[in-house]
């Protein structure tokens, strides 16, 4: 292995495990394309003295990140900050329509606004995740389809994850693939 090759530590809190599925293919992706990739929640993160690239994602409910995942910024805040961070977000924000649903979709809320600026990642980038209509209230649905939501199950756009881990790859100057992840 070449000394040059990148090492990049994959970190995510997920809570149903869509955000899990998104970093499992982030790896795969860099894995394919030449780094030296690890995989791991935030709770088992490795030491980040150990990679050059991080990339850190996290579910969002109520408009936060998971509490692992904001704790997880605060206590490594000073390496996150003198590192290469890419930071994801999976919650409903991307996958919501019409005038209401896209301002929402594209506004950053507060306090994961205020964790990202603290460690000044390379990007930031919200993924849509799943979205189940069992269990979830009266109320909560219509409010989801009131800011554009018309649909339930898996809202992941996996060529816009792809198209994002590629951008990652790009910036670290990883080769092309010889293969591509294929994803559901």
């Amino acid at each position: 292995m070449n000394a040059n090759t990148p090492h990049i530590a994959v970190v995510y809190a997920t809570e149903q495990g869509s955000t899990r599925d998104i970093a499992e293919f982030i790896a795969a992706t860099l894995t394919e394309r030449g780094a030296v990739v690890e995989l791991a929640d935030v709770e088992h993160a490795p030491d980040l003295s150990r990679f050059g690239t991080v990339v850190l994602g996290s579910a969002i409910h109520n408009m936060e990140l998971l509490p692992a995942a904001a704790e997880y910024v605060r206590t490594h805040r000073a390496e996150l900050r003198n590192t290469d961070v890419w930071l994801f977000s999976v919650g409903l924000g991307p996958a919501l329509r019409g005038p209401i649903g896209r301002w929402v979709g594209r506004t950053v809320p507060k306090k994961i606004a205020a964790l990202r600026d603290s460690i000044a990642p390379h990007d930031y980038h919200a993924f849509a995740g799943h979205y189940d209509r069992a269990g979830v209230s009266l109320k909560a649905r219509t409010i989801y389809r009131l800011m554009g939501g018309g649909r339930y199950g898996d809202l992941r756009d996996w060529a816009d994850i792809r198209a994002w881990s590629a951008t990652i790859a790009q910036s670290l100057g990883l080769p092309q693939p010889r293969s591509t992840t294929v994803h559901p």
